[in-house]
């Protein structure tokens, strides 16, 4: 034997031989197991601690109140003025929330604003796999001058155009193209169009009892812009949907659940005193009357536990207690090290989903900065699939109908490109000590490795320029005052 067929690729040790898995495409480890995983995923984030505790830190540490938009155009590249660009910058900041702030004006449902789609958007990926999102347009009013509409739709309902009940067609072909779980691509897996029902297909609709599907090509044809996006994290190549997160973690959250629901339900019956009645052999007397043994059943019901008292019992009959002295030691020792194991499959850190910090200051701080690293690789993904095409398809709009200015948007690609750059940032969620994050903040501006803008946007959420204008206008009012000598 060689290499590895004397170790992991042995067939001959007692503890690998019985052990022969088989690697498969991403249709035969994902597609096909998709239904049960997304079932299950969604049962545990809704009834097991662990598995929502994981989902609502991933949401609260990756989005928190909303990623905020920060235009950052390309002031030289542009043969434009800094002033120019920071006037520009602000004008269109302006027009975004005047979109994106109200469920009216974003919100095809007219239910949520663009920040509070953000969370459901992200969430339903985390506990899903993916999330779709539909491009819409309803007709400018005097308070809502932008048609764009955002409408997210349930993951369930994208799904191949057949009437088997049980959903579990995996594949199916449309002429030239196949349909993979509701996403139809070419034959060289490029995807094509999206499938969506008018329905989760186990559901009754009142006003659509029938069970219909809509095609929605990937791109407009005289357009070119997307009509819809996918927001997922593919795990391995050929992958059209995506996993949920506590995928690789079902198993281990769910016998942890059941370990604890039985630890719990132990400790509710052994809170209770309990007691036994023992009824004791004893002689009896023989009625010559009735010519039946004098024997008088024993009804429990008529002995309860009240205030401390003396009772007497019938003959023969005794009272034995149950021992609830007795407690399992192992339970949080055993809790803590597995709780690890699933945080460390989920790339998170145990501490920050327990929103326990017993450590010292340096391991609480190491636990903090290494769940930055995930949410922030989160962050990117979700600007990727969905924060910037909105803005981008907005900012179109807003070119074309006149209400923002950008002389070159539509001539060249590589202009519009820099007319589109931007940032979004949101405020930091987790902070040991304000003193030193504060003082690491200075220390960055200081030496350049950092912008006022992107220390405040992290640090607070807010906007530099509207704090800078507060602060001006705190200032003159001070100044007014007769105090010339705060600064």
């Amino acid at each position: 034997m060689s290499g590895y067929s004397g170790g992991g690729a042995s067939l001959h040790k007692k503890t690998l031989k019985s052990w022969i898995p088989r690697a498969g495409s991403a249709k035969k480890d994902i597609e096909e197991n998709l239904q049960l995983l997304r079932a299950r995923a969604r049962d545990l984030a809704l009834n097991s601690p662990v598995g929502a505790a994981i989902i609502n830190t991933l949401v609260s540490g990756t989005i928190g109140s909303g990623l905020k938009l920060f235009p950052r155009i390309k002031a030289k590249a542009l043969n434009i003025s800094n002033d120019d660009a920071r006037i520009w910058s602000r004008r269109v900041k302006n027009e975004f929330n005047l979109w994106a702030n109200n469920p009216l004006n974003c919100d095809f449902l007219r239910r949520n604003n663009f920040y509070e789609m953000q969370s459901i958007a992200f969430r339903a990926m985390l506990t899903d796999g993916d999330s779709f999102v539909l491009f819409k347009r309803k007709n400018p009013a005097p308070h809502a001058p932008y048609s764009l509409r955002l409408q997210i739709i349930n993951a369930l309902r994208v799904s191949n155009p057949t009437l088997n009940l049980a959903g579990n067609q995996i594949e199916m072909l449309n002429g030239n193209n196949k349909i993979v779980n509701g996403i139809e691509v070419d034959r060289h897996g490029v995807m094509v169009a999206v499938w969506i029902a008018n329905r989760v297909w186990d559901e009754f609709d009142a006003l659509e009892p029938a069970l219909k599907w809509q095609r929605v090509r990937w791109f407009g044809n005289a357009s070119g812009c997307r009509n819809v996006l996918h927001i997922c994290r593919d795990e391995v190549p050929d992958q059209f949907r995506g996993t949920p997160v506590l995928s690789k973690v079902i198993e281990s959250l769910k016998q942890l659940s059941r370990y604890a629901d039985a630890e719990l339900s132990s400790a509710i019956i052994k809170s209770f005193f309990s007691i036994f009645f023992i009824q004791k052999d004893r002689d009896y007397t023989f009625n010559q009357i009735t010519g039946q043994e004098d024997r008088e059943p024993l009804d429990v019901s008529e002995f309860k536990l009240g205030d401390p008292s003396v009772t007497s019992l019938p003959v023969g009959v005794d009272v034995k207690a149950v021992d609830s002295s007795k407690t399992q030691d192992t339970f949080q020792s055993f809790t803590d090290s597995f709780l690890k194991q699933i945080c460390a499959a989920c790339n998170l850190p145990a501490e920050i989903v327990l929103k326990e910090f017993n450590a010292s200051y340096s391991a609480s701080r190491a636990a903090i900065l290494q769940s930055q690293e995930e949410f922030r690789t989160r962050r990117e993904n979700f600007i990727v699939d969905f924060l910037q095409p909105v803005y981008e398809l907005f900012l179109t709009e807003a070119v074309a109908t006149g209400r923002i200015t950008a002389p070159g948007f539509f001539e060249d690609p590589l202009t519009r490109q820099l007319w589109l750059n931007a940032e979004w940032l949101s405020e930091t969620s987790h902070t040991l000590d304000p003193v030193k994050e504060a003082q690491a903040s200075i220390l960055r501006i200081k030496n350049g490795l950092s912008t006022y803008k992107k220390e405040i946007a992290t640090s607070s959420g807010r906007d530099f320029d509207d704090i800078c204008e507060e602060i001006r206008e705190e200032r003159q009012e001070l100044s007014d005052c007769g105090f010339d000598s705060l600064q």
